[in-house]
């Protein structure tokens, strides 16, 4: 886009410098004489400088609008990101909660098999002594 507007310039450009060269020769090169000559001349000149204000107030326009353009985009392109960023902590806050909430109810079920094993090793362990106790009497 940015090269479309270099040679949209130079194309303007162009012909105006080419327009102001050709007017300026074919006066130099008419019969006429030098009052009318420098009449024209001055015309041309004023013609070539109201075309030539025109074509840069047409400029600063698109230049300005460019501006704004991008500024709308730029500020667009940002409020997208914030939001993803967002929507990205939100999720991960929820899977940090879901790990967390798992994680827990994994060490209580680990915590309350931990005790069973350990009440029926001990039940196993005193059982085994009462055993033991009562071949040792017998």
């Amino acid at each position: 886009m940015a090269q479309e507007n270099h040679f949209g310039k130079g194309v303007i450009i162009g012909f105006l410098t080419g327009g102001a060269l050709g007017a300026a020769l074919a006066l130099l090169y008419a019969p006429k004489t030098g009052r009318e000559l420098r009449d024209e001349i001055k015309s041309k000149k004023d013609e070539y400088l109201d075309e030539a204000e025109k074509y840069l107030a047409d400029a600063k326009d698109k230049a300005i609008d460019l501006i704004n353009d991008g500024k709308k985009r730029s500020e667009s392109l940002i409020k997208d990101a914030k939001s993803k960023s967002d929507e990205l902590i939100k999720d991960a806050e929820k899977v940090l909660s879901d790990a967390r909430s798992k994680t827990e109810e994994f060490v209580k079920t680990g915590k309350a098999k931990a005790e069973e094993k350990t009440g029926q090793i001990k039940t196993a362990v005193k059982a085994g002594v009462d055993a033991y106790k009562e071949t040792k009497k017998s």
